[in-house]
This record gives structure tokens, sequence and C-alpha cells, in this order.
């Protein structure tokens, strides 16, 4: 692992710790699409949907690798959901509003939703009400890269790349190479912060 800061550090600064590099990453996520592809019999009926903003690469991502393990391609979707927010009145400013791109009618499908951090659960409740747009789907399944506990809704994932318990004024942060030039997951502590993860 790796420390970019020391453990002596003042409580103004922040610890960053490396939690999985690139290796790491890409192993996680090999292990969830075979993980996928067993519980689900194959790729038929299934569509990933990626909650934007990393969510999105991250199904991008797991859709290329079933397409090496099966020679099928499967649907990626990407869905913004911040007009389903339950915090979206108490925000001071309105986050921006992104493209939500659905390849067909969900209907009878089985749709693995796919984010980067499970932290509450509430951002996975509004992207389950933002499906609901697209039709009825058979079976929603969720996948993450990392679940850090904390949950507030009775959400749970159904493919998790790491378990990393946290504490509530940690951040965790998924770091993606078509975001920000590099895949890696850090974890923040700073005693006096707190977190708008979900």
């Amino acid at each position: 692992m790796d420390v970019r800061n020391p453990p002596e550090a003042s409580l103004d600064e922040v610890v960053e710790k490396q939690i999985l590099d690139a290796d790491g990453l890409r192993r996680a996520l090999t292990r969830i699409a075979h993980e996928i592809l067993e519980r689900n019999g194959g790729p038929e009926d299934l569509i990933l949907v990626g909650m934007r903003s990393r969510g999105a690469p991250l199904a991008h991502r797991l859709s290329s690798l079933i397409s090496q393990f099966e020679g099928a391609t499967v649907p990626v979707g990407e869905l913004d959901i911040t007009m389903f927010r339950d915090d979206l009145e108490l925000r001071i400013t309105r986050p921006a509003i992104q493209p939500t791109v659905i390849p067909r009618d969900l209907t009878g499908t089985t749709v693995v939703l796919v984010d980067d951090v499970l932290y509450t659960g509430r951002t996975v409740r509004a992207a389950m009400d933002a499906l609901l747009s697209f039709g009825r789907a058979r079976q929603i399944q969720l996948a993450v890269i990392v679940d850090r506990g904390h949950r507030e809704l009775p959400i749970r994932a159904d493919y998790v790349g790491k378990n990393l318990p946290t504490a509530r004024h940690e951040l965790v942060e998924v770091r993606l190479r078509e975001v920000d030039g590099i895949d890696e997951v850090i974890l923040h502590s700073h005693p006096r912060s707190g977190t708008n993860q979900a």
C-alpha cells in the first residue's frame, strides 16, 4: 500500500492510502465479470448500466471483459440520477445534469447497475427509481468496486471488488484512466472533514 503522507501528519493534512493499484483494479473487474456471467448463466438478456460519472466507464470495461470471455456483446447504458436524488433540495448548487443513454427497453432484461463506491445506498435507490422510466426489468443487480459500509437503506451489492471498512469522515476515491488518467483506489483520511458519497 502506498501512503502519500506520513502517519504523523497533522490534523489539517489529509492522509492518502492506496487501496488498489491498476493491477488490483483490473483483477477486481475481471472477477466481477466472471461472477456476473456465472450468476446469470451467460450474457443473454444482460444490460450493464453505469451510473455517472465513474460507473459508466466501469460498465464499458465490464462489457469488454465479458465480450472477451464469451464472444458476445453486452449492451451498455449510462445513467444520470441527479433529478432522482433525495438530497437535491438540500444542495447549495444544482449539479450539472449529464445525458442518460439506455440502449433498449429494459422490460424482461437483467440490468446490472455499475458504480464505483457503495456507501449509504441512497444513490442506488435513486438509480433504481430512474430505471423505472425505461421499462420493467426482470431483475436489477448491483456491481461496485468498493463497498465502504455505513448503509442507510436496505441495499446491498451483488458483486463487490473490495469490501473496505471505513470511518464516516474518510473518503474513498476510485480514479479511472478515462476520467483521471490513472487507475487506482485511494482512501482519504481527514478527521475534520465530512463526505458527500452516497
